[in-house]
């Protein structure tokens, strides 16, 4: 299937490695001129040697601290000077801090709220204004299952990733006009350093190993395996395509049917 999306300007944030980095590979793979960044010098530099060893090109890439309204602007700008106009963004973050709500501080929360829901809404400003000027534009934000079923010790993911998805539902009404959609994927247990991180800490919890909680999860998904990913970046790319232009608002799990609802 040709998705239409070779020569596309792309940016994936936070895509030194996991979901983003798989996503910024698939888009390679399809023909984009992809801009990666990450706040990690050294993994971002290990990535970009690695893909420029497999697919024989190297990915524009930028330092950025999502945190950082400064950074954002700035790879904006570079993407723009080296690249062109941004055609598709990819919002990706790393996940804030678990914990239950007794356990967080202000602190805590105003870190997640800039971390996960203003970094969004700072590229997304950033970027708008190209594709209106073009009629076509993809933004594509990556939640987590979270959105749809809370999960107990990750209350600002819950709550940041949650506010993510109605800002898009939002937006994705005010500028379908324009032929730009807006979605969001929503990631279940995926084979990542997020989730290691998160088994050793629900582990130290329980006073059990992370293999016996990673094992855990694995279990409890109905497929019995935890995601790759590429599965979930492969559901991101087809969103960019033009066989995906009349989907937008929406907010679709990858998550071997973890998810107990039914909507």
């Amino acid at each position: 299937m040709d998705l239409h999306l070779k020569e596309k300007v792309v940016l994936v944030t936070a895509s030194s490695s996991g979901i983003g980095r798989a996503t910024a590979e698939l888009f390679i793979k399809e023909g984009c001129k992809v801009a990666i960044c990450s706040h990690n010098k050294e993994n971002l530099l290990k990535t970009v040697q690695e893909i420029k060893l497999q697919y024989n090109l190297e990915p524009l890439w930028e330092l950025c601290d999502i945190n950082e309204p400064q950074d954002i602007e700035n790879i904006v700008n570079v993407v723009r000077k080296n690249l062109g106009d941004i055609d598709v963004l990819v919002n990706n973050c790393g996940g804030p801090v678990p914990g239950f709500f007794e356990d967080l501080s202000d602190e805590n929360w105003e870190e997640a709220f800039e971390q996960v829901l203003m970094s969004t809404i700072r590229f997304t400003r950033l970027v708008l204004p190209a594709m209106k000027s073009k009629n076509w534009g993809r933004i594509i934000n990556i939640t987590s299952l979270s959105v749809k079923q809370p999960i107990d010790n990750l209350v600002l993911s819950n709550s940041l990733r949650s506010a993510v998805t109605a800002f898009a539902k939002t937006l994705s009404s005010q500028i379908g006009k324009y032929n730009i959609t807006v979605n969001n994927v929503a990631p279940g247990y995926t084979l990542t350093a997020r989730l290691y991180e998160l088994a050793v800490a629900r582990g130290k919890q329980r006073g059990e190993s992370h293999e016996h909680i990673l094992a855990s999860m694995a279990n409890d998904v109905p497929m019995k395996r935890l995601a790759r990913p590429d599965e979930v970046a492969s559901l991101i790319v087809y969103l960019a395509s033009e066989q995906a232009a009349y989907i937008t608002g929406s907010t679709i799990a990858v998550d071997g049917g973890v998810i107990r609802s039914t909507y």
